[in-house]
């Protein structure tokens, strides 16, 4: 299906100040501009789709892994899209590619951190955007590198319901491990156990800190060997009262904090950590983008054989991005979240 977007016009959010809190629609300006134009070793891509993620919150803000988007400039988002005209070697064309865009119709780089995507119809292009896209690579490599489940241990995941949990939990059970979530709502956790496959999952809002304990070790009753974090806050804290000894915990996020408009207090019973002797190790997904044809080759055949579910959520119309970017903060998504910017090629 061809795009219906004209091709001289590119609709773009402007990120035009530092948001204090989660004040996101007071720091982006709705704009349109001329469609640019790529020079020599350049691509211009059009965006098929955009990328939801709470570290979008983070590059807002400041410097993390990579430098803060730059202000007055369209706000930085991991994009799918389309090459629709290339003076690079490494592209042409109608390739379908995948890198770190922007909140716009379009955009021209210069490739790097740009991949291919196998636009060959085996698999949708939105697993691209999920399992086999980075968010599969953060619950694979975070999980199996530093997490290191092993069959029979218990592993807890925070904000199971989400993409990476979701993934994560999965990831888990596929090594023989127990695995319980930790999500808000009922319909949440059910979905959980019902059509992901996990052991058990757990309310967080159906009360405070000794409620969750309380389900928390009803659902962990030998304890708990590995821990992916993904919340912080007090969550963490009752989850570290049940940690194993040498439990190991994959920082992977902290989503409870990222829009706190003063720095949050940290667990305070870190001393677990210490007597129990667990190790705690953060990562960065790209840290691991050179190995993904090795995270390729083993959940082939588990998506192939229908052992690997993946759900995306599709929000329509970039003119609707911060209203998305919200969904993220509020529970207001299941699975992957990503916004729909342009029509799919036909393949």
């Amino acid at each position: 299906m061809a795009s219906t977007q004209s091709p001289t016009v590119n609709r773009q959010w402007v990120l035009t100040k530092r948001p204090a809190g989660d004040d996101f629609e007071s720091c982006l300006e709705w704009r349109e501009a001329p469609v640019p134009t790529p020079g020599e070793g350049q691509i211009l891509v059009r965006t098929i789709y955009l990328s939801m993620d709470p570290s979008n919150a983070i590059w807002m803000r400041q410097a993390s892994y990579i430098p803060p988007a730059p202000l007055n400039e369209p706000m930085l988002g991991l994009v799918l899209g389309e090459v629709m005209e290339s003076h690079h070697p490494r592209f042409k064309a109608g390739d379908i590619v995948s890198g770190l865009g922007g909140w716009a119709d379009y955009a021209v780089t210069d490739g790097k951190g740009w991949g291919k995507v196998p636009a060959d119809g085996r698999m949708p292009l939105l697993a691209f955007t999920s399992v086999l896209g980075m968010t599969g690579m953060t619950a694979y490599f975070g999980l199996y590198d530093i997490g290191r489940p092993q069959a029979g241990e218990t592993v807890v995941v925070s904000a199971a319901a989400g993409a990476v949990g979701s993934m994560v939990g999965q990831f888990a059970k596929l090594r023989g491990c127990r695995v319980v979530g930790i999500a808000g709502g009922a319909e949440k956790t059910k979905w959980l156990v019902d059509e992901m496959g996990f052991d058990a999952a757990v309310d967080y809002k159906t009360g405070g800190p000794k409620e969750l304990r309380q389900a928390l070790k009803a659902a962990c009753p030998n304890g708990i060997d590995v821990y992916f974090e993904n919340v912080g806050g007090w969550i963490t804290e009752v989850v570290y009262s049940l940690l194993n000894l040498r439990a190991r915990i994959p920082l992977c996020g902290l989503i409870s904090q990222y829009n706190a408009a003063e720095p949050q207090p940290g667990p305070r019973n870190m001393d677990q950590l210490l007597v129990k002797r667990c190790r705690m190790e953060g990562f960065i997904v790209l840290d691991y983008t050179d190995r993904m044809g090795e995270m390729a080759k083993e959940i082939g055949p588990w998506l192939a054989e229908g052992k690997l579910k993946w759900k995306v959520d599709v929000d329509e119309g970039l003119d609707g991005a911060v209203k998305s970017l919200r969904k993220l903060f509020s529970g207001g998504n299941v699975g992957k979240l990503v916004v729909r910017v342009g029509a799919e090629p036909a393949r």
